[in-house]
């Protein structure tokens, strides 16, 4: 009796389990090397552990695929997943290309791909699940799907028509930002470009938000200025100048101009400071009201899905007019003092001015030594004339003390005895 064969999809999220039942992670791809004779080896699986690190897990180290789990000897190298010649993830790189059937003119798309367990012990790709052209012109129509052998297919080599992302733009819809972020760098250049080139730009910035800044340059520089303004106008402005100062100035200028106005006059005043003092560090987007807005508005204001928890931690009081720069900084009220009052309480009457606002010149470290003598989570920048600014966050303060590379370190105290070698 031939082995179960297992669709690479199906294998995608699934939980990976120790022998005592403890999930260590999940898997998020499948790694084979082509041989010269025979279908493709698999080698591994891409798994995403604890820390959002995504690791090699070698095929011998598997003792059992079920229906959800993967089953391991409960040993995994914790190194950071490093692609290496000759190793081609299947969901990345694999489908989504073109191929040819033998002996025949017909194409497909690889919609999916098995993989097998010979009694060797060895793990190869079995089938192909590919989708014809359609032959309909009807938006609705698809084209018929066929199961067939590797063998019996050929890639297209000079097929210069863009490899399909469907199902690897859905493995990458429920991932958050910073994982988002990761998931991207680890994409071959090409298959990259094509999915950047598919995300929505709200989803683009949220991972750009998230990326070291050698990634981000390295990123935006397949982007077109046109797509990359539209994309900057969706970041938070900090972050978006942030960006935009490492740019080329030619190129930074275009960028401005191709930005909304609104946007664009947020990043160009931040661009007027340091990046490690209080006014390079701040968001020009806190919540503003006025000392008559009660309870109930001020506290709907920071339930808005698109506030950052850092920034619905309080809003700020100031006179007319509420965006930054606003009129004369009143001072802020904590959400929490909010919820102790009634919901037609005046925000005036419950202002706090405990808190020192920052000059935009201020350093980043007075900045932090400010947060952690307070226990604050956000601080107020104002000018000269008290009007405010904008705010510093706990996280861009973090942001800028940790080491630029600590985004790659996340996770790698963490050991397990694995010396696994690749």
């Amino acid at each position: 009796m031939s082995a179960p064969r297992i669709f690479v999809s199906r294998l995608i999220g699934c939980g990976v389990f120790d022998p005592s039942g403890d999930r260590v992670g999940r898997a998020r791809d499948v790694i084979v090397t082509y041989r010269t004779v025979g279908p493709p080896v698999v080698v591994g699986l891409l798994v995403e552990v604890p820390g959002r690190r995504r690791v090699f897990l070698r095929i011998a180290r598997v003792t059992g695929i079920t229906t959800g789990a993967i089953i391991t000897t409960g040993l995994i190298n914790l190194r950071r997943f490093e692609q290496r010649a000759g190793e081609t993830r299947v969901l990345a790189e694999i489908v989504g290309r073109r191929v040819r059937l033998h002996d025949s003119d017909r194409t497909g798309r690889v919609e999916d791909v098995s993989i097998e367990q010979l009694a060797t012990g060895e793990w190869v790709v079995a089938d192909v699940f590919l989708r014809r052209p359609k032959t309909s012109a009807s938006p609705f129509a698809r084209g018929e799907t066929m199961l067939v052998p590797w063998a019996e297919t050929e890639e297209i080599r000079h097929d210069h028509g863009e490899q399909d992302t469907t199902h690897l733009l859905a493995s990458l819809q429920d991932l958050q930002a910073p994982d988002l972020a990761g998931a991207l760098m680890e994409l071959p250049e090409r298959r990259r470009a094509e999915v950047v080139a598919a995300l929505s730009n709200e989803r683009l910035a949220d991972a750009l938000e998230e990326l070291a800044r050698d990634d981000q340059i390295q990123l935006v520089g397949t982007i077109e200025d046109i797509r990359l303004a539209e994309v900057l106008d969706h970041m938070q402005p900090d972050d978006a100048a942030d960006l935009v100062a490492r740019l080329a100035p030619d190129r930074k200028e275009r960028l401005l101009q191709l930005m909304e106005p609104e946007e664009a006059s947020d990043v160009r005043m931040l661009l007027r400071y340091a990046p490690d003092t209080a006014g390079g560090l701040m968001t020009t987007e806190p919540v503003i009201c006025s000392a008559d807005t009660t309870v109930a508005e001020g506290l709907a204001l920071i339930r808005r899905h698109e506030i950052a928890p850092a920034l619905a931690a309080a809003v700020w009081v100031t006179l007319p007019p509420y965006e930054a720069p606003t009129g004369r900084y009143i001072g802020l009220v904590h959400f929490q003092r909010m919820l102790r009052y009634p919901p037609n309480e005046r925000l005036g009457t419950l202002v706090t001015e405990e808190v020192e606002p920052m000059s935009p010149d201020a350093s980043a470290l007075e900045v932090a030594r400010t947060l952690a003598a307070y226990n604050l989570t956000s601080l107020p920048v104002v000018d000269r004339n008290r009007r405010l600014l904008g705010v510093v966050t706990v996280d861009d303060v973090l942001d800028n003390l940790l080491p630029e590379d600590w985004r790659h370190r996340v996770g790698e105290e963490v050991t397990d005895g694995s010396q696994d070698a690749r």
